[in-house]
C-alpha cells in the first residue's frame, strides 16, 4: 500500500480533501485540474488551513510538511501517468466524467485502478466508456473528506473482485470506516438520507409546521446534531436538490424520492443556503432568528414521520440487497452523523410502531410515498428483530 501513487482529478474541495487524506497516509499524491487558476488557489487554501491546524495544535508540524511534500499539483493530465490510483472528484455530470476517463485510459497503465467519487452517478454507466472497465470502482468520500470517517465502496457492475479488495484494503489504511455497496442511485447514504429531507419539506409544504419547528423536533426527540433544513442549507441546495433529482430521475421516478418544488425555487433563486448567505434560513447580517414553536406533541408527532419514513426506506435498502444491515447502520451514523443506526433504531421503537405509523400515513394520503417495505411486513408479521 505504501508504494501506491495517488492521482486526483479536481481541486475542490473534496479533491483538496482526497489529496490530504492520502498524503497524510504517506502516498505521493498528484493533482490535476482542468482550470490552473482553480489549481492554484486550492494549492494556497491548502497550505492555510493547515497552518492554521498547525497553530490552533490540531496539526502537528511533522503532519504538515508530509503534506506539503507528498502533494504535487500538475499542469497537464498526462503527469499522472504513472499513478497507481486515480480518483475523480469533478462536476456530477457523467459526460463529462466519462470524457475524463476515457482520456486517462490511453495515458496510465494497464494496472492503474480508475475511481470516481460521485455521489449519485451510475459507477457501471461511467465504466462503460472503458476499454477495460474491470479496474473502475466507485469511492465516495464524504464532505470534508479529510474529517468525515466514512468512504463508500461500490464496484460495477463490470469491476473485477480483486480491485474491489485493493480498493477497501487501500482505504481502510488512509484510516477511514468503509462500507460496501451495490451500485444503486445514491447508494447508501444519499438514497436513505432523501427522506429526513424530502419528508421535512412536506410537512413545511402543508403548514404542519416551520422549518425552526421541524429542526427543533428532530434535535430535541430524535437527536440528531442538525435538523433536516439547517442541514439542507450547511451542505447547499446547488448539491442537495440535484442529487435529490438525480436519485429520483435514475430510480424511474419513484415517488418516495420526489423532489420539492420548494427547494428547486430556492435552487433556481440561487439561495443555496449557507454559502449564499439565504436558503430556509436568512443568515444575512441583521437577520431576525427565527424561534421554534416548543410543542411536545406536535414536535413527537414530526420526529415519529421523519423518523419511520427514513427507517422504512434503510429496511428497503436492505431488502434490495443494496449492502449488509451493519453497513448500512454504519453508513447512516459516520456518514451523516446519525445518532443511532436506523435498522437498530427500529428494533428499539418497534417495528410494528413504525410499520403503524407508515400505514397511518399511507391511508391518509393514498400516496405511494408511503408504502411500507415489503420486508418491514414481513419482519412484524414473523415478529422479528434485525439484531
Amino acid at each position: 500500500m505504501e508504494l501506491f501513487k495517488v492521482g486526483v482529478i479536481g481541486s475542490g474541495a473534496m479533491g483538496s480533501g482526497i489529496a490530504q487524506v492520502a498524503a497524510l497516509a504517506g502516498h505521493e499524491v498528484h493533482v490535476y485540474d482542468a482550470n490552473p487558476v482553480a489549481a492554484q488557489s486550492a494549492s494556497n487554501n491548502m497550505q492555510i488551513s493547515l497552518k492554521k491546524l498547525v497553530e490552533k495544535g490540531k496539526c502537528t508540524e511533522e503532519k504538515y510538511n508530509l503534506v506539503s511534500q507528498n502533494i504535487i499539483f500538475q499542469s497537464s493530465i498526462e503527469k499522472l501517468n504513472t499513478c497507481d490510483l486515480i480518483i475523480e472528484a469533478i462536476v456530477e455530470n457523467i459526460g463529462v466524467k466519462q470524457e475524463v476517463f476515457s482520456a486517462l485510459e490511453s495515458i496510465v497503465s494497464d494496472k492503474c485502478i480508475l475511481a470516481s467519487n460521485t455521489s449519485s452517478l451510475s459507477i457501471t454507466s461511467i465504466a462503460s466508456i472503458c476499454k477495460n472497465p474491470e479496474r473502475f470502482i466507485g469511492i465516495h468520500f464524504f464532505n470534508p473528506a479529510n474529517i468525515m470517517p466514512l468512504v463508500e465502496i461500490i464496484p460495477a457492475l463490470q469491476t473485477d473482485s480483486s480491485v474491489t479488495e485493493t480498493a477497501i484494503a487501500l482505504i481502510q489504511s488512509w484510516g477511514k470506516t468503509v462500507v460496501v455497496c451495490k451500485d444503486t442511485p445514491g447508494f447508501i447514504v444519499n438514497r436513505v438520507a432523501r427522506s429526513y429531507y424530502g419528508e421535512a419539506i412536506r410537512m413545511y409544504e402543508e403548514g404542519i409546521a416551520d422549518v425552526a419547528t421541524i429542526d427543533w423536533a428532530m434535535k430535541k426527540f430524535g437527536g440528531f446534531k442538525m435538523g433536516p433544513f439547517e442541514l439542507m442549507d450547511f451542505i447547499g441546495h446547488d448539491v442537495n436538490y440535484k442529487v435529490t433529482e438525480t436519485v429520483w430521475e435514475q430510480l424511474f421516478y419513484d415517488p418516495r424520492f420526489k423532489p420539492s418544488l420548494t427547494q428547486k425555487r430556492l435552487y433556481e433563486a440561487k439561495r443555496f443556503g449557507k454559502k449564499s448567505g439565504m436558503g430556509f434560513y436568512d443568515y444575512r447580517e441583521g437577520a431576525i432568528k427565527v424561534e421554534p414553536t416548543e410543542d411536545d406533541e406536535l414536535g413527537n408527532y414530526i420526529f415519529n414521520r421523519i423518523t419511520a419514513m427514513l427507517i422504512n426506506e434503510a429496511i428497503d435498502t436492505l431488502y434490495l440487497d443494496i449492502a449488509s444491515k451493519e453497513d448500512i447502520d454504519l453508513a447512516m451514523t459516520k456518514g451523516v452523523n446519525y445518532p443511532k443506526g436506523l435498522l437498530a433504531w427500529a428494533d428499539e421503537i418497534g417495528l410494528g410502531s413504525v410499520l403503524e405509523e407508515l400505514e397511518s400515513l399511507m391511508a391518509t394520503y393514498e400516496e405511494d410515498r408511503y408504502r411500507p417495505s415489503v420486508l418491514l411486513k414481513h419482519m412484524v408479521r414473523e415478529k422479528k428483530h434485525f439484531y
